[in-house]
C-alpha cells in the first residue's frame, strides 16, 4: 500500500493574511478588467486618455493576478509584508501625484482613484491583520 503525502500550503494562523492577498489579487483584477473594457467611457469621464485608462486596467490586471498567485505561496508573512509595503508605498505615491495635480483629472476622476485607493486601503488594513496575527 502506498502512502502519498502533500506539503501542507497554509494553517489555520495564516489564513486571514490568504484571505487578505487573495481579496486584494480579485478587487485589482476586476477593477482592471472593467477600466481595460470602458476606456473609452471612462476616460471622458476621468479625463485621461483611453489609452491610459487601458493601460492602468491592464496593470492592475497583471497585478491581481500575481497577488493571487502569490497567496497560494511559500513564505507568506514575508509576502504579506512586502505586499501591504508596497500598498502603502502606491497609496502614498497616487496620493502625492493628486495632490501634485500632475493629471489631467476631472472631479469625477478624482473621486474615481481616491475610492480605488480606499479599497485598496481595506485590504491593506486586512493584510496588516494577516502580518500581525502571524508574529
Amino acid at each position: 500500500m502506498a502512502v502519498i503525502t502533500t506539503p501542507m500550503l497554509s494553517d489555520s494562523s495564516d489564513s486571514l493574511l490568504r484571505f487578505a492577498l487573495r481579496l486584494d489579487g480579485t478587487l485589482c483584477a476586476a477593477v482592471g478588467l472593467l477600466t481595460a473594457m470602458a476606456a473609452d467611457p471612462l476616460a471622458r469621464l476621468s479625463g485621461l486618455s483611453a489609452t491610459a485608462e487601458w493601460f492602468a486596467g491592464a496593470l492592475l490586471v497583471v497585478w491581481g493576478s500575481t497577488l493571487y498567485v502569490l497567496a497560494a505561496g511559500g513564505p507568506i508573512r514575508r509576502i504579506g509584508t512586502g505586499v501591504l509595503v508596497g500598498n502603502l508605498i502606491a497609496t502614498a505615491a497616487v496620493l502625492g501625484v493628486l495632490a501634485a495635480g500632475v493629471l489631467p483629472l476631472t472631479a469625477a476622476g478624482n473621486v474615481l482613484v481616491l475610492a480605488v485607493m480606499a479599497v485598496g486601503m481595506g485590504c491593506a488594513w486586512l493584510q496588516y491583520l494577516g502580518v500581525r496575527r502571524l508574529a
